[in-house]
């Protein structure tokens, strides 16, 4: 067996429809999941007048970082779908998990500032 046809990765047809299929299915279900989850927290701050907003903030922002991992979990799951061969699906994972980490450490110390920010407000006296 030559390397080209060992480093052959083929996915069947039907496999492959089936797959795209799920995920579009996944994808559509995960953004009436948002959709739903925003609708619920719109409608906690608006009965609950003593929300504070850091609390408000710190929700946006984890709610907007859960869509964005999601989605780019969705996108990945979609490219490797379409790879050619193993090495193509071996740098797609790798390419993923570097963006993904770099993901994560951006938002790890976009959160930390929102937290300590809402620390601070919670802190100070009331006037």
């Amino acid at each position: 067996m030559n390397d080209e046809a060992r480093d052959r990765f083929e996915i069947p047809m039907e496999m492959r429809t089936m797959a795209e299929a799920s995920f579009e299915q996944a994808r559509k279900t995960f953004e009436k999941f948002v959709e739903a989850a925003q609708a619920a927290a719109g409608s906690i701050e608006e009965r609950g007048a003593t929300v504070r907003e850091g609390a408000k903030d710190v929700r946006e922002k984890a709610v907007a970082y859960a869509e964005k991992n999601v989605q780019a979990s969705l996108d990945h799951a979609q490219s490797l779908l379409k790879a050619k061969d193993l090495p193509e699906v071996m740098r797609l994972q790798s390419e993923y998990v570097q963006a993904q980490m770099r993901a994560l450490a951006e938002q790890a110390s976009e959160m930390s500032q929102i937290v300590g920010k809402a620390a601070m407000e919670a802190a100070k006296p009331k006037t």
